[in-house]
């Protein structure tokens, strides 16, 4: 008899499991300005989403890629070590958002994992879907939006609508994406003769857009927007004299200018809060004047083989330079741990490439 006056229902203990997880996130909320980072992106800041994607080629689970990261292995970040998205969250005294397939996956039977923040950054995903051809298999964005609508429903049967819609509001909603969309024109002589550079920036723009619509709709109203960088300068995009590859930079940079435009006018339209960041100028005079920024070389990768390093990616069989800390580059594509950092730092407590405001302005709000 007293097994059963101390026996729970599954109803009840749910019930009540719902009420003391409301009650700590209530709690968190009220000692930080930000409870969570939800990360939309390509693979500047995919932290292993792509592990899981059985026959994605676009992958970075295997050396040399994690010689720097903290355990000394590979994690999926195509880098050698932290991302951007590391440091960021470093910024505002949280961990790493976690890849959201890793916590949907069979193995994993966490409660509660979406509360902390999530990354659905997918190497090879652009803002249009098919993007991601070349490498077989990606989260493109119509993609991660949709799995951020699953999350904001989950969320509101954890916490209840009204706490969801509260902690949503108060999270860091990071937007990264538009290179692949960039290399995916310069690579398609078809999609060259259907548009010229102008509509395809202005169609990258609409599409765009209307993603940005939905996850307003679904609770964000902080945002961290990212223009694209100068992706014909990366070490595979340079010319046999290790020029930049201009017209891939001046695509780059209408949609980074297009962009700052369309979330000055989503501002009033939505009443979100954004800090857009001018991805373009930084790295634009990080490759103009690298020793002011500590770097030895802007041309050439890390890790590779070929010229430039960039003729074979960063596969177990490439060499890799000893001082990491001199490259701006990691790999044929992606910036090196000090590229991040540096980029991170500005992005946060900067002005220079920050409109309206920096990161740090954003989250006290």
């Amino acid at each position: 008899m007293a097994m059963e006056a101390c026996s729970v229902s599954p109803t009840t203990f749910f019930t009540i499991f719902s009420i003391i997880l409301s009650v700590f996130i209530a709690f968190s909320d009220a000692q930080s300005t930000v409870p969570a980072i939800y990360i939309f992106g390509d693979s500047l800041l995919d932290v292993g989403n792509n592990n899981y994607l059985t026959v994605s080629v676009a992958k970075a689970n295997f050396p040399h890629n994690g010689i720097d990261f903290p355990t000394k292995k590979a994690t999926g970040r195509f880098s050698n070590g932290k991302n951007s998205a590391d440091f960021l969250a470093e910024k505002v005294g949280l961990p790493t958002s976690p890849p959201y397939l890793s916590l949907v996956s069979k193995s994993n039977k966490q409660k509660g994992s979406f509360v902390a923040g999530v990354s659905f950054a997918s190497g090879g995903a652009g803002i249009f879907n098919g993007t991601d051809d070349e490498y077989r298999q990606s989260l493109p964005l119509t993609k991660q939006v949709g799995y951020y609508a699953q999350v904001c429903a989950e969320l509101q049967q954890q916490l209840g609508t009204q706490a969801a819609q509260a902690h949503l509001a108060k999270s860091l909603h990071v937007v990264l994406i538009g290179s692949n969309d960039v290399f995916g024109y310069l690579d398609s002589s078809n999609t060259q003769k259907q548009y010229t550079p102008d509509q395809y920036v202005s169609l990258m723009l609409s599409t765009l857009k209307q993603h940005l619509q939905r996850i307003h709709s679904l609770g964000a109203r902080k945002f961290v927007i990212l223009g694209t960088g100068p992706v014909g300068c990366c070490p595979a995009r340079r010319s046999k004299t290790g020029d930049c590859n201009e017209l891939g930079n001046s695509i780059s940079l209408k949609y980074s200018d297009g962009l700052k435009s369309m979330m000055q006018q989503l501002k009033p339209a939505l009443g979100i809060n954004y800090s857009f960041f001018e991805t373009y100028s930084i790295f634009r005079n990080i490759v103009q004047t690298p020793s002011s920024y500590g770097f030895n070389e802007t041309k050439a990768a890390c890790c590779g083989l070929g010229y430039l390093n960039a003729k074979v990616p960063c596969l177990p069989v490439a060499s890799y330079c000893s001082n990491r800390r001199d490259h701006m580059f990691w790999d044929l594509f992606h910036p090196t741990e000090a590229t991040h950092k540096i980029l991170v730092e500005h992005l946060f407590e900067g002005s220079a490439y920050s409109f309206p405001m920096n990161v740090k302005k954003l989250v006290s709000l």
